[in-house]
This record gives structure tokens, sequence and C-alpha cells, in this order.
């Protein structure tokens, strides 16, 4: 695949990934303010936001024809 996240997007894009990740494990270990039924949601786009940081790629991007690199 050919890289369409620059290098700030992409650190940008794991912080997201990291906070949303800390957000989910707090809501499932009930901590979180939020209910539970987010949890599934936060972990997913956790997930998703960690994978495009890692692999600079956006599915999104490709579509719309976004290019930050």
């Amino acid at each position: 695949m050919e890289h369409n996240v620059g290098p700030m997007d992409a650190l940008a894009r794991l912080l997201g990934g990291a906070v949303l990740g800390s957000a989910a494990l707090a809501t499932l270990a009930g901590y979180g303010g939020g209910p539970s039924a987010l949890t599934p949601a936060l972990g997913v786009g956790a997930l998703l936001l960690l994978a495009s940081g890692a692999m600079n790629t956006c599915g999104v991007y490709r579509v719309l024809g976004v290019d930050t690199t």
C-alpha cells in the first residue's frame, strides 16, 4: 500500500489511539465516566487510529484523495 499519512499526522493518530485505548480500558474497568456500552467503540477507534498511524496509510484519505506526506 502506498503511504498517504505524513509524520505529524501519524504521530497524532498514534497519540489519539493511545488516549482512546486508555479510555476504553478505564471504562471497561469501571473507572471511566461513560457507559460501558461505549467501550467497544472506543476500542475499535483506538485500533483503527493505531493501525493507520503505524502503517502510514488511511483508507478514508485514499478515497478522498488526501495525502499528508
